[in-house]
């Protein structure tokens, strides 16, 4: 019999697929959360788990929570749209594209608010932490449309002198020195004054193309992500989310590093 673990209630009811962990700690807090019939308002008091199952009695509001049913989800992000549940400014989310009928999802990594295309929801936390772990090494593509028309020497910045040209320019406005670079780049097609190319990450920092083009004096006009390992985007219409298929499930789980406990 596998060992019990124990684990902060927040994070419980964000492994049940309830809610997030930090809208659960905001439940916790408002003394909306019951643990073993005793209001706690402690995110951090201990849960036991075994074999991924809970062994204390959660309700929210009085009502029990059990595990809901597993849901992956692919969205074809529309530019414009904040990958967050709610916007002090009143953007519209990707919560907003999203049907009512859905348990709760969140998105697995970002894409930040002017990039489109392919965005991971689930509520299984355990699988969107082990596809955002960098030691998956999934590779993310995304087409770029750019203002300038490519070249050899620009792909070849892209993919492995550009990261000393930051660290330079970083150096010298004192923010310290960062490796950026992208681990493939090709042209895909240009016109006068224009191209498009595909960028090939196998990591995830913040804008990371944008300010690897940026820093050659390049600006990006679009960026799409159209694929992440081996789930494509495909003819998915904008704004629109399908599930999984079992067989998509399979190929992405294929590709991750197995890692014991939950």
């Amino acid at each position: 019999m596998a060992p019990q673990k124990r684990i902060g209630l927040a994070r419980a009811l964000s492994k049940l697929g309830y809610c997030s962990r930090s809208r659960a700690s905001t439940l916790i807090r408002a003394g909306r959360v019951a643990f073993n019939g005793r209001i706690t308002r402690d995110p951090e008091s201990a849960v036991r788990m075994q074999n991924g199952r809970i062994g204390d009695q959660i309700t929210v509001d009085g009502t029990l929570v059990g595990r809901t049913p597993a849901v992956y989800l692919i969205m074809n992000k529309p530019r414009g749209v904040v990958t967050t549940a709610s916007d002090e400014k009143g953007r519209k989310t990707v919560y907003d594209l999203l049907d009512a009928a859905l348990p709760w999802v969140g998105p697995v990594g970002r894409l930040d608010k002017a990039s489109e295309g392919l965005l991971l929801l689930t509520n299984d936390s355990v699988w969107a932490a082990s596809i955002t772990d960098p030691a998956s090494h999934l590779d993310k593509k995304y087409h770029v449309q750019v203002d300038c028309i490519a070249d050899d020497e620009l792909i070849a910045k892209i993919i492995r002198r550009c990261a000393d040209e930051i660290s330079r320019q970083r150096s010298v406005l004192g923010a310290g020195r960062e490796h950026l670079s992208a681990k493939a780049a090709r042209l895909l097609r240009h016109g006068e004054k224009n191209s498009w190319l595909e960028v090939t990450l196998d990591e995830g920092k913040n804008r990371q193309i944008r300010r690897l083009l940026e820093a050659l004096g390049v600006r990006v006009l679009r960026l799409i992500r159209v694929s992440i390992g081996p789930l494509r985007l495909g003819d998915l219409e904008k704004g629109a989310t399908r599930e999984l298929t079992p067989e998509e499930k399979q190929s992405i789980d294929s590709k991750i590093p197995k890692k014991r406990g939950l």
